[in-house]
């Protein structure tokens, strides 16, 4: 059953979160290895040998359950080491969520701009994810909730709004999970294009963009391949439009022309789901998103001295925020704005429509009556 039009939820973001608690067993190639040894070079991305000082000297890390400040002390093999990151207080985020459909195998919310999918860096508890299980936890007297744990099932941006679906079972995640994975793999095979019409695809999602420049056609296939390459502040590397990466393809629908702002209103239809793929493909043609902090004509990010590590680190030992701008930034106008999938259970076919901020409407679209969450 579709959730009544805009429904909401959410609880205020505490002041600090909890901190993370990291957890070692001692291998046998370790052992003998002193305390500042181990974590100054196995973890020497996440702070300096100083600040791993600091946090020893601290008492932010436990040996086999017991609190150690010296930075000398050695273990043996198969001991247990943790170290504790102290609570912080995590950059503003948006929290209330709208529910544009629910049931008892999914639910889609419509997020904002600003609020992180899944923890990661400085969010660790300010998530989608956070306000998924702190929902379930105050329905937990409900004998209808037991056994239901939304969680994501792809991922948005930080700074892209709209559209994200969650599975509550485990069934509903697998086949979502499959749903997106064939998208992806139809593009990554290199079928060609009758092929793929034929191909019956289980979900299709459709976003609205702002983007620098003036396209000259209406129509635009993008089919550029995306990888990832070395960058500061990012430690898995970061994404870009790369020929040696894996197949992604863009679809792109002019919808409006702003010649005197020299930016146009699209509509984009991903095939594949590569990370930051919209972003991607746009800059690579030319016509990176209006506000775009990263990306850059070309697909690629702004320059930076990838040479240059910045030593200073946090009141708790760690690195401090880069300076360089990094995939988590916001400021651009990309929306999730429709997601047409069969149903994970019931396969029949759905259409969830998320509104649309008043920047990425068509001047039609704005003088209709305020768009709803809908669903058909």
């Amino acid at each position: 059953m579709a959730a009544p039009a805009k429904q909401t939820f959410g609880i205020p973001w505490p002041e600090l979160n909890d901190g993370l608690f990291y957890t070692d067993v001692v291998s046998s190639s370790d052992s003998g290895l002193t305390l500042i040894e181990f974590y100054s070079s196995k973890y020497k991305n996440s702070a300096p040998l100083q600040g791993w000082l600091q946090r020893i000297q601290n008492g932010q890390i436990t040996v086999d359950g017991t609190v150690t400040t010296g930075p000398s002390t050695r273990f043996s093999d198969g001991s247990r080491l943790v170290y504790h990151r102290l609570p912080w207080k995590e950059p503003d985020a948006p929290y209330l969520l709208e529910v544009l459909y629910e049931d008892d195998d999914m639910i889609a919310v419509n997020k904002p701009s600003g609020l992180q999918v899944l923890p990661g860096g400085l969010f660790q508890q300010r998530t989608v994810l956070s306000q998924l299980q702190w929902r379930v936890r105050k329905k937990t007297s409900s004998v209808a909730s037991q056994g239901k744990h939304p969680v994501p099932v792809h991922r948005l941006g930080r700074g892209t709004s709209g559209i994200l679906l969650c599975a509550k079972t485990k069934l509903a995640k697998t086949r979502l999970a499959m749903y997106f994975a064939d998208g992806t793999s139809i593009i990554g095979g290199n079928r060609n294009s009758k092929e793929e019409s034929k191909t019956v695809r289980k979900i299709t999602k459709v976003y609205r963009a702002l983007v620098h420049g003036i396209l000259e056609q209406d129509e635009v296939i993008i089919n550029q391949p995306i990888g990832i390459v070395r960058y500061p502040g990012v430690a898995k590397g970061l994404y870009v439009a790369s020929p040696s990466g894996k197949q992604a393809l863009s679809k792109v629908d002019v919808l409006v022309r702003d010649l005197q702002e020299n930016r146009s209103m699209i509509k984009v239809e991903i095939q594949s789901g590569r990370p930051h793929q919209i972003r991607i493909h746009l800059s690579f043609i030319g016509h990176p998103l209006v506000g775009d902090p990263l990306y850059v004509s070309g697909g690629q990010p702004r320059s930076v001295d990838s040479e240059f590590v910045d030593e200073s680190f946090a009141h708790d030992g760690g690195y401090q925020r880069p300076e360089n701008p990094v995939p988590g930034d916001c400021g651009y106008f990309l929306h999730a704005h429709q997601l047409v999938l069969h149903h994970p259970i019931t396969e029949k076919v759905i259409k969830i429509t998320a509104p649309l901020p008043s920047i990425l409407q068509t001047e039609e679209e704005a003088y209709r009556p305020r768009e709803r969450g809908s669903v058909a």
